[in-house]
């Protein structure tokens, strides 16, 4: 069975550290790289030193997802190095010119039509800035559902980025599952705009709730995770997540039994001090649990002088 070792590097993140993975199996691979910081890049070299090898002796590179912290060291690294992933990824470690301007264009309009107003579009700029800490390089193999690498199969798991996979190996139950499912903490749907072209955007939470239950149809002995420890408890830990979900929405929709609200408002109220710093984290947790209520006729929603308002929907 291939040997999987597990480098741990800093990231200036609130999340803090990263998990990285080297597998040995035919062709020395990395799973995830870690952060554009001279830090991470450093202790990724000590550590990988640690277990015999140097950078020029990785032979090919898996992301789990395109987020920054799992995806900088890709500049660091040789740019012949294939890199693999899923399709949507593509345009975000590439820092695709269209795409971007596309996310701008589709963000603008939507945070005015949740009640942010001009002001708070230019809180867009803070996403911006973390995208220093990605990469710019192309993907050269994408992958999809049920696709075998290095003994490996892909599973498709949508929600805390639209580009995200898992790695499964039946032979002994082991995930390399990225940001899906973490130990400690929960793993936030984030926001994303639609494909370029597209009108319907997609509801992350929605997709991440499918993708967390769709774990349930593997027989997993360890998920090894994008940050903290190892997960072996993993149908207890999905229930937990799940009902904590629930439990959040059951409280958004109490807010707007008292009165309708934007999703501003409702952002406001659920995180009066951290929306500030956390605009775009902040507003995915509260879209996605509108998205929830709305799924299951909790809630609706009136569209007012560009506005969306939403209430609750009494049983």
């Amino acid at each position: 069975m291939e040997q999987l070792h597990r480098i741990v590097v800093p990231t200036p993140f609130a999340v803090g550290d990263v998990n990285m993975y080297i597998l040995e199996g035919e062709r020395l691979t990395l799973v995830d790289a870690g952060v554009k910081t001279e830090e991470a890049w450093n202790v990724f070299v000590r550590e990988l030193q640690n277990i015999g090898y140097q950078p020029t002796d990785i032979e090919q590179v898996i992301i789990t997802h395109h987020h920054p912290d799992h995806v900088g060291l890709l500049d660091y690294l040789p740019p012949s190095l294939p890199v693999i992933g899923h399709r949507k990824a593509a345009p975000w470690i590439a820092k695709d010119a269209a795409f971007f301007s596309w996310h701008q264009q589709y963000f603008e309009q939507f945070l005015i039509e949740c009640g942010v107003g001009e002001e708070g579009v230019t809180k867009l700029g803070n996403f911006r800035r973390s995208l220093r800490f990605s990469c710019e390089r192309s993907l050269t193999q994408e992958v999809k559902e049920g696709d075998m690498i290095e003994g490996w199969t892909v599973i498709e798991t949508p929600g805390h980025a639209q580009s995200h996979i898992v790695l499964y190996r039946e032979a002994d139950g082991v995930m390399i599952g990225g940001d899906h499912l973490l130990a400690a903490i929960s793993s936030n749907p984030l926001l994303e705009p639609p494909e370029i072209g597209e009108k319907e955007r997609p509801k992350p939470l929605l997709q991440y709730n499918d993708s967390l239950k769709k774990l349930l149809q593997y027989d997993i002995t360890t998920i090894v995770t994008g940050h903290g420890e190892d997960v072996t408890d993993v149908a207890p830990l999905i229930d937990k997540r799940l009902e904590k979900q629930k439990e959040r929405a059951q409280y958004v929709w109490q807010l707007l039994n008292e009165k309708p609200m934007t999703v501003f408002d409702v952002c406001r109220s659920l995180f009066p001090t951290v929306y500030e710093r956390e605009f775009l984290l902040t507003m995915s947790e509260t879209i996605g649990q509108l998205d929830y209520l709305e799924a299951i006729g909790a809630v609706k929603k009136e569209k007012v002088d560009q506005i969306y308002m939403y209430e609750a929907v009494r049983s």
